[in-house]
C-alpha cells in the first residue's frame, strides 16, 4: 500500500496556504550572497571540457568568463531535446540567476514551488526559489550564455588521453586528431570516458547496488481536461510523492504547465544506466498495481517511457589525474542518486568554483594547486550530499505496516502541523519576523538544519572564504 505525501497536506489548502512540495522546514540565514565581479584571469588558459551535458556548459560559462579560451567535445552528433523534468533547487536556482536567467527560468517554467508558494518562503528562507524545468530547457539556457565562450565540436569522440608533456596535455579523437591544451576537464557524465585515465578504471566504484530502475515518463495535459483529479494537478501545480514499500513516484508540471513530469523508482534487475534508453510502459505500469487511483489514471496516458539502473557510488579518492592538468568533474566523479534533486546542481556548483578559482590565476604552474583547491572545496561537500541522497531511499522505501514506517508518517505529519502553526502565527504577528520553519527527526525535507546547509551554499562564497585564508600561497606558487 502507498501513501500519498501531498494528501496529508490537505489542512494547508484549507488554511489557504498552498502545499507545493515537500520541503518544509528551513532556518533564518543571510542572504549577503556575493554577486559576480566578472573577474579576469591574468592568465589565459587553453581549456578542453569533454562532453556537453549541464556541468560542461556551466563551465564553458564560468571559465570562459573568465577569459579563458574555451573548447567543448562532444561525442554526438547533435545536441537535442534529451531527458525529462528537473527539479531547480535554491542553492542552483540562486547560480542561474546570478548568470542572468532568472527571467527565462520564470517564463519557461511557470510556476515557483514551496510550501507556501503566494509568500515566497523559499525567497525568504533560503534567497532563491525552486523551479521545476524540462531539462532540455535548462540544457538550452546553458547553452544561449555559453556559446559565446566556447568552440563546440560536435560528432568528437575522445578516444585517449596524454600527459607525457605535463605542460601540454592532450587528448586524441575517433578521427585521429590530437587536441592539446593546459587544462582538459571531463564532464562526460556516469559512463565518463575521462574517469578510465584520471583513476584507471572505467566503472565507478559501487557502495551498494540499489536493484532500482528509474522510469522518466512526460505526459501532455491537454488530455487532462476531461478529469478534475488531473485538471487540478495543473490548476493547482504542486509536486507530489506517492511513496510505498520498494518503491516511489514524484510528479510535478514543467513547460508553462503543458506537460507533467513523473519519474518512478521500483526494483528492477537488467536494466542499463542510461537516461535515453526506452523502457516497457507496461512493466512500469506492473510496478505499481492497486496505488492511488490518481496515479493509475496517469500511467494509463503512459505510452512512452526512458528508462535507467540506479546506482549508489562510493565517493572518489581523488578527481585530478597525477599529472595535475586533468580533473572531472559532475557525474563523472559524483553521480547522485534522484532523491535530493541535487545531481544537476552539484555539476553546476562545481562549475562555478572552478570558474572562480580559475579567474585568479597568473602562472600556469599555479594549475595543479587550484585544482586541489577545487576538489578541497568541493568533495566534502558532494559526498554528504550522496549520502543524504541515499539516505533519503531508505525513507521513502521503508515497508508497510511496520514501526519504521509509523515512526516516518508521524514524523512528516509533525513535520506539517508545525508548519502550519508556525506560518499562522507569522501571519499574526504581521510578518514582521522571517518565517522560521520547526525540524523534525526522521524527515529530511522537513529538517530545517539539512535544507540549510544544503539549499544556502554559495559556491562563489565559499571560494572568496577560501582565497582569503589560503589563496595567498597559489599565487606564489611557482613549480
Amino acid at each position: 500500500m502507498a501513501a500519498n505525501i501531498i494528501e496529508d497536506f490537505t489542512q494547508f489548502e484549507r488554511a489557504g496556504i498552498q502545499a507545493s512540495n515537500l520541503c518544509a522546514g528551513s532556518v533564518v540565514h543571510t542572504k549577503t550572497f556575493l554577486q559576480d565581479n566578472g573577474r579576469k584571469a591574468i592568465k589565459k588558459l587553453r581549456v578542453v571540457v569533454v562532453g556537453c551535458g549541464l556541468g560542461g556548459l556551466a563551465a564553458a560559462y564560468a571559465l570562459g568568463r573568465a577569459g579563458h579560451h574555451i573548447t567543448i567535445l562532444e561525442s554526438s552528433p547533435f545536441i537535442g531535446d534529451i531527458g525529462a523534468g528537473i527539479q531547480v533547487c535554491p542553492n542552483l536556482s540562486r547560480i542561474l540567476i546570478r548568470w542572468g536567467l532568472g527571467s527565462r527560468l520564470r517564463n519557461d517554467t511557470g510556476e515557483v514551488i514551496g510550501m507556501s508558494r503566494l509568500e515566497g518562503k523559499l525567497d525568504r528562507n533560503h534567497g532563491a526559489p525552486w523551479y521545476t524545468l524540462h531539462r532540455a530547457d535548462l540544457h538550452g539556457m546553458l547553452y544561449s550564455i555559453a556559446a559565446p565562450y566556447m568552440n563546440l565540436r560536435l560528432n568528437s569522440k575522445v578516444v585517449a588521453l596524454h600527459t607525457e608533456n605535463q605542460d601540454r596535455p592532450s587528448v586524441t579523437l575517433h578521427t585521429g586528431e590530437v587536441i592539446f591544451a593546459d587544462l582538459i576537464i571531463g564532464a562526460d557524465g556516469i559512463n565518463s570516458t575521462m574517469r578510465n585515465y584520471v583513476i584507471g578504471q572505467k566503472n565507478i566504484p559501487l557502495s551498494i547496488p540499489t536493484g532500482d530502475v528509474a522510469y522518466r515518463v512526460v505526459l501532455p495535459t491537454d488530455t487532462f481536461g476531461d478529469d478534475a483529479e488531473l485538471k487540478a494537478l495543473i490548476e493547482e501545480p504542486k509536486i507530489t510523492c506517492w511513496i510505498g514499500p520498494e518503491r516511489h513516484v514524484v510528479g510535478y508540471c514543467i513547460r508553462e504547465r503543458k506537460e507533467y513530469n513523473m519519474v518512478l523508482i521500483k526494483p528492477g534487475d537488467g536494466h542499463p544506466y542510461s537516461w535515453t534508453a526506452e523502457g516497457d510502459p507496461n512493466e512500469m505500469r506492473d510496478g505499481f498495481t492497486g496505488w492511488d487511483p490518481c496515479l493509475q489514471k496517469l500511467l494509463a496516458r503512459a505510452n512512452e517511457v526512458l528508462e535507467s539502473k540506479l546506482l549508489i557510488c562510493e565517493p572518489l579518492d581523488t578527481w585530478i589525474h597525477p599529472s595535475g592538468r586533468v580533473v572531472l568533474m559532475g557525474d563523472s566523479c559524483h553521480p547522485m542518486l534522484p532523491y535530493r534533486a541535487q545531481g544537476s546542481a552539484m555539476a553546476i556548483e562545481d562549475a562555478v568554483v572552478l570558474g572562480s578559482l580559475f579567474s585568479r590565476i597568473t602562472h600556469r604552474s599555479q594549475i595543479p594547486h587550484l585544482l586541489k583547491a577545487y576538489e578541497r572545496l568541493r568533495h566534502p561537500r558532494v559526498t554528504a550530499t550522496q549520502a543524504a541522497s541515499a539516505k533519503n531511499r531508505d525513507i521513502y522505501h521503508v515497508p508497510y505496516g511496520t514501526a519504521e514506517q509509523e515512526r516516518r508518517d508521524t514524523a512528516m505529519k509533525e513535520a506539517m502541523a508545525l508548519e502550519l502553526s508556525s506560518y499562522e502565527e507569522w501571519i499574526r504577528n504581521g510578518q514582521r519576523e522571517p518565517f522560521r520553519s520547526s525540524s523534525v527527526a526522521g524527515n529530511q525535507w522537513a529538517d530545517a538544519k539539512k535544507n540549510d546547509q544544503q539549499f544556502n551554499y554559495d559556491p562563489e562564497l565559499a571560494v572568496e572564504r577560501w582565497w582569503d585564508a589560503e589563496g595567498v600561497d597559489i599565487v606564489q606558487s611557482k613549480l
